[in-house]
């Protein structure tokens, strides 16, 4: 498996432990000050040896690229940022399948609605649920039924659930 960190980062990574075992550290020493395992270092030290700082290069990540660079990316949060209704719909609720069409609609690309969930988690958001909630809620009047009836009847609900101590 892949470890987590761009090619650049790893690469980094790699001619920093092969650094440190130049200057004398052991393989598990060099392992733990890097955060990876001996194998990891020896493979390393192998590659080095073999190949030289060539060895150590970054290797391009695996799989396919994706459909929307990094700066279209950029753009689609900015655009999910201002709103369902800022990009034409009736309320302000995102779904996969709005969020599909907006990027087909900006970056003419089509994607499966489970792409575009992975798509958003990777970037941070997650799913919320809207409260539902009538319109002709009173606020204040709520908070004044909490403030003055809700502990007292709270308090008769604690009182009557307690064992009464038996003769």
């Amino acid at each position: 498996m892949r470890p987590h960190g761009s090619s650049e980062e790893l690469e980094r990574r790699r001619r920093h432990g092969v650094a440190l075992l130049r200057k004398g550290h052991g393989v598990r020493e060099v392992a733990r000050m890097v955060g990876v395992t001996p194998g990891a270092v020896v493979a390393w030290r192998k590659q080095y040896e073999k190949k030289g700082e060539a060895g150590l290069a970054g290797k391009p990540h695996p799989g396919r690229k994706p459909k929307l660079s990094a700066a279209q990316r950029k753009q689609l949060l900015r655009l999910l940022k201002r709103g369902p209704r800022a990009n034409g719909y009736t309320t302000d609720l995102w779904t996969l399948r709005r969020i599909a069409e907006v990027i087909h609609q900006h970056f003419d690309v089509h994607y499966d609605l489970s792409h575009v969930w992975r798509m958003l988690t990777a970037m941070g958001w997650s799913a919320q649920k809207p409260e539902r909630r009538k319109r002709e809620r009173d606020e204040i009047a709520i908070a004044r039924w909490r403030g003055e009836h809700w502990p007292r009847i709270k308090k008769s609900a604690s009182r009557a659930a307690e064992p009464r101590p038996s003769r």
